[in-house]
């Protein structure tokens, strides 16, 4: 007699979603990670915990499918009725499945998995238990993107991580609705957001982060966080000197500058 079937690992989210409420996240991993998509033997996606309804996952195959035509992409959900709302919405290469952090995929190993607004609701160590089982479940040349953003997409940040460990941490907001950078804080991911304290080296960054804003006050908005992210190179923090992306409101730090005991 088969026996029952595996419940799915992790637990059920919230599930609130809108369109385009990924963009951001969506715009930097095209470009800067498309390279991995282009070179997969295997070029396999997963969107994790899409939530009550797939418009980001549509969003997601549409954007990377321009990176690489045959792209597959498959929504992993773990209550069974926001799989079966997704279905109607399947088509060539895109798929929608029931499962958790396990990522059931008959074997296959994905090379980037988006998991957006997941982690929120997890303690610390369940996060990183969570981070461990979704990085032993990547392709050798494999990427993680874990991260939180608002409802409208316009305050995000995100962890990079490969089969070894977390290797950046990207902040992306429209500059515009900023009083200060620290303001996103309430969008770092839950391996940091309880780091936020004074002697942590995310709070140091934060903290010099400001100071370079103020420092360039008057400035509009987006040439302020130029400005400040160039500051922050010069300072020595490991930030990626790309002011193509810093325009775009983006910026990225090396997880060994902010990550917990570094």
């Amino acid at each position: 007699m088969p026996g029952r079937a595996r419940r799915p690992v992790g637990e059920e989210t919230r599930g609130t979603t809108h369109p385009n409420r990924l963009r951001r996240v969506d715009r930097w991993l095209v470009a800067l990670h498309g390279a991995r998509l282009r070179r997969a033997a295997d070029p396999l996606v997963v969107d994790l915990g899409y939530g009550r309804h797939p418009v980001t996952t549509l969003e997601l195959a549409d954007r990377l499918a321009a990176v690489r035509p045959d792209v597959d992409v498959v929504g992993v959900e773990i209550a069974r009725e926001r799989v079966d709302a997704a279905l109607p919405y399947a088509r060539e290469r895109l798929a929608f499945v029931r499962g958790g952090f396990d990522l059931p995929l008959g074997g296959r190993r994905p090379v980037v998995v988006r998991a957006m607004n997941v982690l929120r609701q997890y303690d610390p160590g369940a996060a990183a238990a969570a981070w461990d089982l979704l990085r032993s479940r990547l392709d050798d040349d494999g990427v993680l993107i874990e991260g939180t953003c608002d409802e409208v997409g316009r305050r995000a940040a995100w962890v990079a991580l490969d089969r070894e460990g977390p290797r950046t941490l990207t902040f992306a907001a429209r500059t515009e609705d900023l009083a200060r950078p620290s303001d996103l804080a309430e969008r770092l991911p839950k391996a940091l957001i309880h780091r936020n304290v004074p002697g942590e080296p995310v709070h140091a960054f934060l903290r010099a982060w400001d100071l370079a804003w103020r420092n360039a006050g008057g400035a509009a908005p987006r040439d302020r966080w130029v400005a400040a992210a160039a500051a922050l190179a010069e300072q020595g923090w490991r930030v990626a000197r790309n002011p193509a992306r810093w325009r775009l409101g983006e910026l990225t730090v090396a997880w060994r500058d902010v990550g917990p005991g570094t």
